[in-house]
């Protein structure tokens, strides 16, 4: 006996009245609970839908997908780590280092002046800004998608809205941390230090607001072979 095409529907329906709002991850329950009512059918087939359901959805306990959902989002969390990861070590091979070089010598250059903390100010705020910008506008393009899809899917809210808050995050700490005194520029681990964070989050927010959300719909599809249906 198997499940009716309403029936898949509501099972659908049933996951997001659960909380359950990522489309991937409701295929992947409803794809357990169907198969979970189909075997309880094989042994009890005049058992209703409405309590197979039921019984099938009683097996993840007490929190219900709460667990499901955590794991998942571990998941696709480390997915997109993995190509942050992937493209942030491209620009530490030839030929890309060369701009990596040229950046932190840019910086270097700026923290041995004497208007150190000046321009290290102005270039917290040029980024900070740039972040900003740079996340309304994905978060836009993020809402125009979830309207023509009617879908939302993990990897896609992490690919278009997880990027800015992580730089925001890591502005914020930056900002609080990196404090450049008069006496700075006379320190030299103290500029190399700086000089390297500072490279480092330029190319962060580089390959997170511009190159994997360029590259979404290939890693979408990577991803999720229903994507493109």
């Amino acid at each position: 006996m198997k499940l009716t095409e309403s029936q898949i529907e509501d099972l659908y329906a049933f996951t997001r009245k659960h909380f359950v709002e990522h489309y991937d991850l409701q295929t992947e329950l409803v794809d357990h609970l169907a198969n979970d009512i189909e075997t309880m059918w094989q042994d009890e087939p005049k058992l209703s839908f409405e309590d197979a359901r039921d019984k099938a959805f009683k097996k993840f306990g007490i929190f219900g997908f709460m667990e499901a959902i955590e794991q998942k989002s571990k998941a696709m969390n480390k997915r997109y780590r993995s190509y942050l990861w992937k493209e942030l070590k491209k620009w530490f091979e030839i030929p890309q280092i060369l701009a990596t070089i040229v950046l932190f010598l840019i910086f270097y250059v700026s923290f041995s002046s004497k208007i150190a903390g000046v321009l290290s100010a102005v270039f917290y705020g040029i980024i900070a800004v740039w972040t900003i910008y740079k996340n309304v506008r994905l978060n836009r393009q993020f809402v125009r998608r979830k309207k023509i899809s009617n879908k939302k899917w993990m990897l896609e809210e992490l690919i278009f809205k997880q990027a800015g808050v992580t730089s925001l995050i890591v502005l914020s700490q930056v900002h609080h941390t990196l404090v450049v005194s008069d006496e700075f520029s006379m320190n030299i681990y103290a500029i190399i230090g700086l000089s390297v964070v500072y490279t480092i989050l330029l190319l962060l927010n580089y390959i997170s607001f511009e190159l994997i959300p360029n590259k979404a719909e290939d890693l979408l599809n990577e991803t999720y072979p229903e994507f493109s249906l």
